[in-house]
């Protein structure tokens, strides 16, 4: 039996994990972060275009503010996230930052001067302002009002992660790699720890710690076509699941890029079409502004993903042996700027296409594709679970930022903000928790873990973990896409229902329990079907359209019924379909009561019935206290109070606007 004992303990080696490492490293907490892979290639790095802080620096982002970045986030959530949540986030981002500056992490920069941009498909210029010269920069972003997204290039997630994981390591945090948690330790509802395998030797391994935080990730891997790494499979979020105790929440709730490249599925940031990049048809048409004649190439990406799939359908799309696509033109923007400010899109395109897209008239294949997870393991506001001791940051975790859709930009920027807030949260629990169990009760959880090991590789015969794995990413990719009704998700739940109770016999050819990838694939695929059921039971249930989870057979959003979300738990051990229950989404608690998105056509909500009185609430307090010269903060406290640590509260100080 090895034991390795600890004050906090980190599952998750990405920019959430680490943050939340330095964190508990900055209170002297021993600390052990455990990666399946080395933590500077965590799939943080592949984040591309830019991370979102309001801080108002540029011309075109004069005015941001966190009034403003809440509610864009808001908004773009379609009134699914937790406010209190997006308020605490929203005030952090400018703080975490400079922080990163001061980490090393090399900003773009303004500079003052004329600057062009093209935006809308023409070229404009205007100028900086000598007093922001030197300042971070920020570029356009979908689904926002202002410039917000601060960027390096377009590899903003690699720098990002390479500064945070030096500062943790600096710090003295004990970084574990090829080492995957199997299961929890918990016992009389409290976590203790993990079990983990070592990915090279097989031994079994407990981590017994005082607090442990998962942050491994979303669960795009469950889907046959997906921007995710091949780490991000969801088996964490699977194994919480199976404690009994831990809900999932809102698991429905996935996001479909517009611009993975075809037929890789390699993803081609954001920041193209926030540079000015255009989408185009068959015809060479840039048919987004027919669309949304406002926001265009910049709606929130659940709406542009389901407008080019509308495109698709009608005709307009470009046939190749990979299925139709469309076009991303980002051409016009110049050799030189792509080549400053999309150099890996660049790279991407010419490596995987054999393609220039620097040169005129030379565009990218791009079809929408599963790219981030807004479901996870569900949380409050301070990180932790139902479990008590065990927390979830970043992708990973359902803290509720993003609601049904979430803003480009705001994912590396909740990871990094998770890991300053939870993370400080996390480590006073750690600071103050015993440990209350046996090295008895320890020895039957690994003894448990061996056996089920064992009992896969002596199994003579049964079901082959690939192609279970591959049949799920058919029905998921099939019945669960961008768009979905009632037959598809019913036929969805059926079928992957099946396949939960297949798993159970699963064989292997190889027999060794070292160093053995189809033993991985094998305990590996039982829970990322139990995710995909989760998915799948949620999305059939949810009859209604919210962000982007869109019901063609219930296209509304229903407030009346729906402004709700999702748990899902495991309830017991032989169990081959989750349970659901709900959790109210509390508009009297609001700070912007629902209403209309901005996109499509109105009339497509059925509206709850507290929501016109709270509106004309927020509207008297709101001119009452404008009235008696209040400021914004003091506005925003009276209408919705929330919880955050005073120094990430804090005032900071913009261009205007003084502290």
């Amino acid at each position: 039996m090895k034991i390795v004992y600890s004050d906090a303990l980190i599952v998750g080696g990405g920019l959430a994990g680490l943050r939340s490492a330095i964190s508990c490293r900055q209170l002297g907490l021993k600390t052990i972060v455990l990666s399946l892979i080395p933590v500077k290639r965590s799939h943080s790095a592949a984040a591309q275009g830019g991370m979102q802080a309001s801080l108002g620096n540029a011309t075109k982002a004069r005015g941001d503010n966190e009034d403003v970045h809440f509610m864009d986030t808001v908004k773009g959530s379609d009134w699914g996230c937790d406010q209190k949540v997006a308020r605490m986030f929203v005030a952090t981002a400018p703080k975490a930052i400079r922080e990163l500056a001061a980490w090393g992490v090399p900003w773009s920069r303004v500079k003052a001067g004329e600057r062009t941009a093209v935006i809308k498909g023409k070229k404009e210029t205007f100028m900086e302002e000598e007093q922001a010269h030197g300042l971070i920069n920020a570029r356009d972003f979908g689904g926002t009002k202002m410039w917000r997204a601060c960027f390096t290039g377009d590899a903003t997630g690699h720098t990002m992660l390479y500064a945070v994981a030096n500062e943790a390591m600096k710090l003295g945090t004990e970084i574990l790699d090829r080492k995957e948690m199997i299961s929890i330790i918990h016992n009389n509802g409290k976590c203790y720890g993990v079990v983990a395998r070592d990915l090279v030797t097989g031994e079994l391994i407990a981590y017994v710690a005082k607090g442990t935080l998962i942050a491994t990730g979303g669960y795009g891997r469950i889907y046959k076509n997906t921007t995710n790494a091949v780490i991000c499979n969801g088996v964490a979020a699977g194994i919480a699941l199976e404690t009994g105790i831990v809900r999932l929440g809102n698991m429905e709730a996935v996001q479909f890029h517009p611009t993975p490249i075809v037929p890789s599925g390699i993803l081609l940031t954001e920041g193209c079409r926030g540079d000015g990049g255009l989408l185009r048809d068959k015809d060479g048409h840039a048919f987004m502004a027919d669309y949304e004649p406002e926001k265009r190439d910049l709606a929130s990406r659940d709406v542009v993903s389901r407008r080019m799939i509308e495109h698709i359908k009608k005709g307009k799309g470009i046939s190749s042996p990979y299925g139709d696509h469309l076009w991303l033109d980002i051409s016009i923007l110049g050799a030189e700027h792509i080549h400053k400010n999309l150099r890996d899109v660049w790279e991407i395109a010419y490596c995987f296409n054999g393609i220039d897209l620097a040169q005129k008239g030379v565009y990218a294949p791009v079809r929408p594709m599963q790219h981030y997870s807004m479901g996870g393991i569900r949380t409050d506001h301070k990180g932790e679970t139902k479990l008590k001791g065990l927390f979830s940051a970043g992708e990973a975790a359902c803290w509720d930022l993003h609601g049904f859709n979430r803003l480009g930009g705001n994912s590396v920027s909740e990871a990094v903000v998770a890991g300053m807030i939870i993370g400080e949260y996390f480590a006073e629990h750690c600071e103050k928790a015993e440990v209350e169990i046996t090295t008895d009760f320890i020895q039957k959880c690994l003894d448990a873990e061996q056996a089920k090991l064992e009992e896969i590789i002596k199994r003579t015969s049964g079901e082959n973990p690939f192609k279970l794995k591959e049949e799920m990413q058919e029905i998921v990719e099939e019945h669960i896409g961008i768009f979905r009704d009632e037959a598809g998700l019913q036929k969805a739940v059926d079928e992957l229902e099946k396949l939960c109770k297949r798993a159970k016999n699963i064989a292997i050819h190889y027999k060794e329990l070292s160093a053995n990838p189809e033993l991985e694939e094998a305990y590996r695929v039982q829970r990322m079907i139990k995710i995909a059921l989760c998915v799948a039971k949620g999305a059939l249930e949810r009859r209604e359209s919210r962000g982007a989870h869109s019901r063609e057979d219930y296209p509304k959003r229903d407030d009346a019924n729906w402004l709700k979300r999702t748990l899902a738990y495991w309830k017991n051990e032989e169990d081959t379909m989750p349970t659901l229950e709900y959790e109210d989404l509390d508009v009297d608690e609001m700070e912007i009561a629902p209403a209309y998105r901005g996109y499509g056509p109105k009339g497509m909500i059925i509206e709850h019935e507290k929501t016109e009185r709270r509106t004309k609430e927020i509207e008297e307090i709101t001119q009452r206290l404008k009235n008696e010269g209040k400021n914004r903060w003091e506005i925003q406290d009276a209408i919705m109070p929330f919880e955050l640590q005073p120094h990430y509260k804090a005032r900071i100080e913009r261009i205007g606007e003084k502290l």
